[in-house]
């Protein structure tokens, strides 16, 4: 058996990617402009690549003809200006068939991609879509690339074959078929392979016996794209990061010996009086200790009382040296001096543990 010859012509000789290199294929192309952030998709995208499918992935050719492809999207409004236009037509400025056309229903409903029929998110949030690091001359730091949801739309297209001859028929039907064999086929728009299903197949074909018969077949495709508006793209800051370097000698040096002074005989404590406050009360100690008087200020006379277990006894007054027992407290009072009651005073003791 011959080998075909058309197995001769799509032979690669470098193999395709596949896994992790294949989806790093895909986001050079999506990142080509050189930006972090995807490209924006509009109706206008969708459309266009709607018509690039049509013309490159459905297109024949019949006995070495290429059957004409109009490559604006149709619609009752702009059908009669392009048939103004058109390049393919004959002497009489009439349409030539074969040629295919393509249909845009206007209403664009919400999409059933991505299954946003059974959850949608509320709000548009912004969500994270890359982490990419920057360098300000002095500090290493990280930006953070959010973008929304996409908006899923689905787009019903319908795609007529005009001619004259049912080879041109039969070869485009066959085409369609091929690529639609799965459950749907890609268009690439934007660096995105968005998906088309096939719906339906029609016949809108006008017979009238005193001309000659022509065939229109209408191909009806429904488009799950999406919607994606660059202006609500965001970058913030992340993180930024301080270098700093710090020189350190590595040379040896002999530690310092750390003096210790001996330890006091007597604690100095400061009673001090604040405002008006002329009462202050020491906490008891597990073990017996001395008081001794050094100075005051602005006091004119103080007396001293233990605590014992909610017991108040007097010891005496303007003492210069008084004892205190294990677990017993101590209460001064004093009176400021004529004129200064207002005034901050204090009274200045060594204690001595015994």
């Amino acid at each position: 058996m011959a080998t075909p010859k058309k197995l001769l012509k799509t032979i690669s000789l470098s193999p395709k990617k596949i896994l992790q290199p294949r989806r790093e294929e895909l986001l050079e192309q999506i990142q080509k402009d050189g930006t972090y952030l995807p490209k924006g998709i509009y109706h206008a995208d969708l459309d266009r690549g709607m018509l690039d499918f049509v013309k490159n992935d459905l297109g024949i050719n019949v006995n070495g003809k290429v059957v004409n492809t109009v490559d604006v999207i149709i619609t009752t409004q702009n059908w009669a200006q392009f048939t103004q236009t058109w390049n393919f037509q004959d002497l009489d400025s009439n349409i030539k068939p074969p040629f295919v056309a393509t249909v845009r229903k206007p209403e664009t409903p919400y999409g059933t991609n991505q299954g946003a029929t059974n959850y949608r998110i509320p709000g548009r949030p912004l969500f994270q879509y890359a982490l990419v690091p920057n360098f300000d001359g002095a500090r290493n730091g990280m930006d953070v690339y959010k973008i929304p949801q996409p908006i899923p739309v689905d787009i019903t297209f319908e795609v007529k074959i005009f001619t004259n001859r049912m080879r041109e028929l039969n070869s485009f039907n066959q085409k369609v078929l091929d690529k639609f064999s799965s459950r749907q086929a890609y268009a690439l728009i934007k660096g995105r392979y968005i998906p088309i299903v096939m719906e339906s197949i029609s016949d809108e074909s006008v017979v009238e016996l005193q001309k000659r018969r022509y065939f229109i077949q209408n191909y009806t495709f429904k488009m799950l794209g999406v919607l994606l508006d660059e202006e609500q793209f965001e970058v913030a800051p992340a993180v930024s990061r301080v270098l700093t370097m710090v020189d350190v000698s590595v040379k040896t040096r002999a530690r310092k010996a750390v003096s210790k002074e001996p330890n006091p005989n007597t604690i100095p404590t400061n009673y001090q009086f604040i405002g008006t406050n002329t009462i202050l009360t020491q906490t008891p100690l597990p073990t017996n200790y001395d008081f001794y008087f050094v100075n005051s200020n602005n006091v004119e006379h103080y007396s001293a009382f233990t605590l014992t277990q909610g017991t108040e006894l007097y010891i005496g007054k303007d003492l210069t040296y008084f004892p205190m027992g294990p677990n017993t407290g101590l209460k001064v009072v004093i009176e400021k001096q004529a004129g200064k009651t207002n005034q901050d005073s204090n009274i200045l003791f060594d204690i001595k543990l015994v």
